[in-house]
């Protein structure tokens, strides 16, 4: 004889009758929904969220105004450069304003879906009614949380719009002076006197793999707009998702300083016949595509519609996508979320160098930079490891503890 399952929905819990007639409850729901979003996180710390899911929510005022002030430093120094450079400051083709409205679109589909699944999970149908759902989404977004994360989404896009600025006018400000031939040569210091993307294109080889190397590359494009968006919604506390976001904007600023420290512009374009065995692919367009934008930009750099954004020293993939992985590990993401960024991080730094973006030390640097971010979002969020992930366990037993 099976299981008959009894479901007890004012309890949201189900009963189940099994064989020789012993009953035991367990939560309603199963399979996904049973486990979402929980699936994002370590068992300690969806086990804490989960017992905690209830509770008001506190943010510490540090935490909501990290990114706004690293925003407005950013676009102010943005500022200094475009009128030391005699440019206007401009959202160039609007990228700024579209990746702000795909990211806007992103989280509200997350919310819309994270409301319906608790809800869903809550009342122990796959069919929530709208009384379940409306109170699941007072419990879990008021107007304030709605107004915070709208701040540290409208924020990071207006230090991504600062940094595109500043990037741009690098050559104007440090003109004719680059730094190619010296990266290039560190980089064969630290390889024995051999080219790093010689190495790999003899190791990797020149075929699929330089397509599968330029999505990996590419990819960044989607990634961080979407990894900004879930850390909004399915954080297990929202100063942890602030603290997040807010080391992601400060990578910004500090790519863009980097940058104007010591100008390059990458092995593609420096030494274009290193690359030449290597076939057409997404990045090998985007690379014309670049160039293109920057010769129109120094042509007439007042009346250019365009930007140039090349530039190599250091690398803001690989800067960004530690960040996202140390984050995960401070924020208690769960074990495969964190495997996978730190592979999608080796991933990115081979094709940085494999497809001609970035030296070696460009990607060095990029460490130190996250590093630097992750320091600086910390001590502006106020955010601390041991009571944004610890904290919440002692605080989820309590509770558990209390509704035993």
């Amino acid at each position: 004889m099976g299981m008959t399952p009894l479901r007890d929905r004012s309890a949201a819990r189900v009963r189940e009758l099994r064989p020789g007639g012993a009953e035991v409850e367990r939560p309603a729901g199963s399979g996904f929904l049973a486990r979402f979003p929980s699936m994002l996180l370590s068992r300690e710390v969806a086990v804490a969220s989960s017992a905690d899911q209830h509770a008001p929510e506190s943010l510490p005022w540090r935490s909501v105004a990290a990114g706004p002030v690293v925003a407005v430093v950013t676009l102010l120094a943005a500022l200094l450069a475009t009128q030391a450079a005699g440019v206007p400051l401009r959202d160039p083709d609007n990228v700024a304003g579209r990746r702000l409205g795909w990211v806007v679109c992103m989280v509200v589909g997350l919310v819309v879906l994270d409301v319906v699944v608790r809800a869903a999970r809550r009342s122990g149908t796959l069919t929530p009614s709208r009384a379940a759902i409306r109170s699941v989404r007072r419990e879990r977004w008021s107007g304030y949380r709605g107004v915070v994360v709208g701040s540290a989404l409208i924020s990071f896009y207006v230090s991504y719009l600062a940094y595109r600025n500043m990037k741009s006018v690098v050559p104007l400000l440090r003109p004719g002076e680059l730094f190619d031939r010296q990266l290039a040569g560190l980089d064969r210091g630290l390889f024995g006197g051999n080219d790093p993307a010689a190495l790999l294109h003899t190791l990797l080889g020149t075929g699929v793999q330089t397509q599968v190397l330029s999505v990996v590359y590419v990819f960044f494009i989607i990634f961080l707009p979407l990894s900004l968006a879930l850390a909004m919604v399915f954080s297990p506390d929202l100063p942890g998702g602030l603290f997040y976001a807010t080391a992601l904007s400060i990578n910004w600023p500090l790519g863009a300083a980097s940058y104007l420290l010591i100008p390059a512009l990458g092995p593609i374009y420096a030494a274009p016949g290193a690359f030449a065995d290597l076939p057409s692919s997404e990045a090998s367009h985007l690379q014309g595509m670049l160039l293109d934008d920057r010769l129109e930009f120094l042509r007439d750099p007042t009346a250019s519609g365009t930007a140039q954004s090349i530039a190599a020293f250091a690398s803001v993939h690989v800067s960004m996508i530690l960040t996202a992985a140390v984050a995960a590990h401070l924020l208690g993401l769960g074990r495969r979320v964190r495997i996978g960024l730190w592979v999608l991080l080796a991933a990115t730094t081979a094709a940085t160098i494999y497809l001609g973006w970035h030296y070696v030390i460009d990607d060095l640097a990029g460490v130190v930079i996250a590093i630097a971010a992750l320091a600086a979002a910390r001590v502006l969020t106020g955010f601390e490891r041991r009571t944004g992930r610890r904290g919440r366990l002692a605080s989820g037993s309590t509770v558990a503890r209390q509704r035993a």
